[in-house]
């Protein structure tokens, strides 16, 4: 199966949630299904069908995080030495050519990605127009505004 890449602040937070899941979530809804069964009837029972529905979706989630976990391949950005080019988990400060903003973002696996925090998802349409340029070059990204063009002002990896 193919390695998914993921940066070590995605992974934690994956472990953290997986803890949280096993830990505190799982138990809650064993004993809210407990509770529900106490109450007799279980063919018109909604607390019990919530409870067992609730208990199907934090068990599929647990998997998933779980495969998620076993397949990644845990990069850290500040250990990188990819002499100035753009590659996952590299920071790219950018100056949008028309809009004449500056804007950066961190090159992250598409479960950590999230636009308010500058991170962006390597499928990214722009994140791929990133991939292995440099500094002072210009990328051109089609957006479903249109097509853009971006400056890379400059590459860190932090």
């Amino acid at each position: 199966m193919r390695r998914t890449p993921l940066t070590v602040t995605g992974a934690e937070k994956l472990r953290s949630e997986l803890q949280q899941l096993k830990s505190v979530a799982r138990p809650a809804v064993i004993n809210a299904i407990a509770e529900a069964r106490s109450h007799g009837d279980l063919s018109e029972n909604a607390e019990y069908d919530a409870a067992k529905e609730r208990q199907g979706f934090i068990e599929a989630r647990i998997a998933e995080v779980e495969a998620k976990l076993a397949h990644a391949q845990i990069i850290d950005p500040a250990l990188l030495d990819a002499d100035g080019r753009c590659v996952f988990g590299a920071t790219v400060e950018l100056e949008d050519m028309d809009a004449r903003q500056v804007i950066s973002y961190q090159i992250v696996g598409e479960d950590e990605a999230d636009l308010k925090q500058g991170k962006i998802s390597i499928s990214s349409p722009i994140a791929r127009a990133l991939i292995g340029k440099f500094a002072g070059d210009v990328v051109e990204v089609n957006t479903p505004g249109g097509p853009r063009e971006y400056e890379i002002l400059d590459v860190k990896y932090i």
